[in-house]
């Protein structure tokens, strides 16, 4: 499970005009429309092609739940794709994203300073060039390391040193010990 990578997803999947399948019939019809054969979609969710065929045609109704949440999780990647990537478009060049976050959060400063961490609630919204940043390196296959590093250095720009108008001399801002992290657009 990625933290970083489903908050993406998530926010952008708020963006959607129609809900996804809920069922696993309709669920495994878009799957084969979309990729074009029962084959292709039996490799991918790991199962035989004959279950494929009968879940498009109703036989089978209800899936384990390992294959359920599969299922959902294959759909939901491939759902809306156009509104998908202008939702990402919008965040990245006009709206920015906005992070509700509450971790631990300290820095790096000159001696003298209080740099001690401490667990912080933040409601931030990020300028657009941090979203385009997230979401190319989403796109690129970051880790879930390289996201909270970009989400990190964003958090110290816009709340730490408050678009350069304090803490100019902070060097580096710790993101860790994530109890809650949720984007929105």
């Amino acid at each position: 499970m990625s933290l970083f990578g489903d908050g993406l997803d998530a926010a952008v999947q708020k963006a959607f005009t129609r809900p996804a399948p809920k069922n696993a019939g309709p669920q495994m019809r878009y799957l084969v429309k979309q990729l074009g054969s029962t084959k292709q979609v039996a490799q991918m969710l790991r199962i035989s092609q004959r279950t494929v065929e009968r879940y498009v045609k109703n036989q089978i109704k209800k899936p384990r739940p390992d294959l359920a949440a599969r299922l959902e999780r294959e759909v939901k990647k491939r759902w809306q794709p156009q509104i998908r990537a202008k939702a990402r478009q919008r965040a990245a060049t006009t709206g920015g994203i906005v992070v509700d976050t509450r971790a631990r959060l300290g820095y790096t400063a000159p001696i003298g300073s209080t740099d001690q961490d401490r667990i912080r609630h933040l409601t931030v919204a990020l300028p657009p060039r941090y979203a385009a940043r997230l979401f190319d390196a989403q796109e690129a296959g970051a880790t879930d390391q390289e996201l909270k590093e970009i989400a990190a250095e964003a958090l110290k720009e816009v709340y730490f040193q408050d678009g350069g108008r304090r803490a100019g001399s902070l060097e580096e801002v710790r993101f860790t010990d994530i109890e809650h992290l949720e984007f929105d657009l």
